[in-house]
């Protein structure tokens, strides 16, 4: 992980790197267990992470630990990233060109890792989840497809993909909290299996 950051902090390659040097960000590689059964992937750092250098650490964050909690599960005990590293310019969503750049950093770290389940925060990590683990002929909208869990071969052996609404979903509508905890219960029982 270590010669991944590096490289990240040297990422000229990234239309993002000029952003986020201009800025005194820093990339967010991501935290947790390298040992981790679980791996959370989102879309791309917010201002927060990109100051402190740390995945999940404003609003959403607090909510996603909220979610951890209810399954009995501790942040240090599962793995968070996002696949794009660096904040794109006004929290936009990252661009198709971005998401390409940075995927082959999030395709080494789950090689590291090697969890059990790969779990999407939000629609960007699900979908190139889903083509990355050849499953796009099952890729839909997250609001089908949220709490599903699909079975892929990966090359350290099963592993499960899990599809569930990014935590800032229930900022904007309270109503998805209850809909984010089953879905956090669904993904729990895969690492179980």
């Amino acid at each position: 992980m270590d010669q991944i950051y590096a490289e990240l902090l040297k990422f000229k390659k990234s239309p993002l790197y000029k952003y986020r040097t201009e800025n005194k960000y820093l990339p967010v590689l991501g935290e947790g267990s390298l040992t981790a059964k679980i791996m959370f992937v989102g879309e791309a750092p917010g201002r927060k992470e990109a100051e402190s250098g740390r995945p999940f650490c404003g609003a959403s964050g607090k909510l996603l630990d909220e979610l951890l909690a209810s399954v009995k599960l501790k942040r240090e005990d599962v793995y968070i990233t996002n696949i794009v590293k660096d904040r794109p310019p006004e929290n936009r969503d990252p661009t198709p060109e971005e998401k390409e750049l940075y995927a082959p950093f999030l395709d080494r770290q789950i090689e590291i890792i090697k969890p059990k389940v790969v779990a999407a925060l939000g629609r960007h990590s699900m979908e190139y989840l889903m083509y990355h683990f050849g499953l796009e002929s099952k890729l839909e909208p997250i609001s089908q497809a949220h709490g599903k869990a699909f079975e892929v071969k990966a090359p350290y052996g099963k592993i499960s993909v899990v599809a569930l609404y990014h935590p800032a979903v229930a900022i904007y509508n309270r109503n998805q909290k209850a809909t984010l905890i089953k879905d956090f219960k669904i993904m729990k029982k895969k690492v179980l299996l």
